[in-house]
């Protein structure tokens, strides 16, 4: 576009694709994110997800494996068989993202641990084990998801192998491999 231009609006949201699955994000609720991820015990409120979340963890790590299409294909419900998987790596992943987040408050005092009266905040090392821990849990997910995709690949037409990150590059066992 010209300096002073104006361009004209295509009746389309800005980011296109992306921007109707932040719209329309119907893959995983916050409640099924805690109800999948979150399911070792801790208490977590349904506020501490939200939709920006869900869709952040989903652009970030699961559209380079599945593709935005397929995405956009289950979350307008097409593909119940393929839902499930989609969401368990959604749920993985959002954890992941906002895991950092959970260890800390912010409020008037800036960002603070939490410690109440019979809890004292994890050691760093213990955070730093945890998120480890939840990296390799997303991995293992993102690879069932690229597993069960390969499998269906002629019933899903969005998806596209050679559009798969995983097909390209990974790592397992802290080697990384490129295809």
């Amino acid at each position: 576009v010209e300096p002073g231009r104006v361009r004209r609006s295509s009746g389309r949201p800005p980011g296109g694709l992306k921007m109707r699955i932040i719209m329309d994000n119907v893959i995983i609720t916050p409640a099924e994110v805690i109800r999948l991820a979150f399911a070792d015990g801790g208490y977590v409120s349904p506020e501490a997800i939200g939709e920006g979340d869900i869709t952040a963890a989903v652009s970030r790590w699961v559209e380079p494996v599945a593709g935005a299409a397929v995405c956009a294909a289950v979350a307008s419900g097409r593909y119940p068989d393929l839902k499930p998987h989609l969401a368990a790596a959604a749920a993985a992943c959002t954890r992941l993202e906002v895991q950092p987040r959970l260890n800390v408050r912010t409020g008037q005092a800036g960002l603070t641990e939490p410690a109440g009266l019979f809890a004292a905040a994890a050691a760093e090392s213990a955070r730093i084990e945890l998120m480890r821990s939840l990296k390799v849990q997303a991995h293992a997910v993102l690879l069932r998801l690229t597993e069960y995709l390969d499998e269906n690949a002629a019933s899903i037409p969005e998806y596209d192998p050679r559009a798969n990150i995983l097909k390209r590059c990974r790592t397992d066992g802290g080697f990384v491999q490129i295809f």
